[in-house]
């Protein structure tokens, strides 16, 4: 049984917990405003700097070469941003992953305590069903450690493809540049 004090302690410790998860939250939307204006920063500075190059064009064999100037930076540009806000994301989330984790495993072990506690104070013959709940108890977590493998493993799979798709989009951009 938890006593009142125990169950003030988990209450308290719920709330800072939720506290700091709100903390990371709102970093990341800070981040993501940061990021966003200085992309639009750019995005008009740029915007006013072709525009200014473009009406100092004589002919259009000139327009097409100053089109083709301004398609790679523009690429890069665009993947530095996606980049930049899969990261923030990604940091983001695993704040929240950290923390899932680190209450599964402190509410596991209090679990394992009552059940400690019970299989001492239980009756004689008890035992089986004391090993039993143990047993299940272990392949919950047993299941639970193989599934946050496995989005770790899906999660970085999903970083390197994205990471080559980025690479990959600037290749291209470069690859169509040097064609025209």
């Amino acid at each position: 049984m938890l006593t009142a004090e125990q169950m003030m302690a988990a209450h308290k410790a719920n709330i800072e917990t939720l506290y700091g998860l709100t903390q990371k939250a709102f970093e990341g939307v800070e981040k993501l405003m940061e990021l966003n204006m200085q992309a639009t920063k750019a995005a008009l500075s740029d915007s006013a700097n072709n525009a200014q190059a473009l009406l100092s064009v004589k002919d259009a064999q000139e327009l097409l070469a100053m089109q083709a100037s301004l398609m790679q930076p523009l690429a890069e540009k665009a993947a530095a941003y996606s980049r930049q806000m899969y990261e923030i994301a990604s940091g983001t989330g695993s704040e929240f992953v950290k923390a899932a984790e680190a209450q599964g495993a402190e509410a596991q072990q209090k679990f394992m305590a009552v059940v400690d506690n019970v299989a001492k104070n239980a009756p004689a013959g008890s035992e089986t069903a004391v090993a039993v709940m143990k047993n299940a108890v272990s392949a919950a977590t047993s299941a639970m450690e193989n599934v946050q493998k496995a989005v770790k493993q899906a999660s970085d799979m999903a970083e390197t493809n994205f990471n080559a798709m980025a690479s990959n989009m600037a290749s291209a951009s470069k690859t169509t540049t040097r064609k025209r």
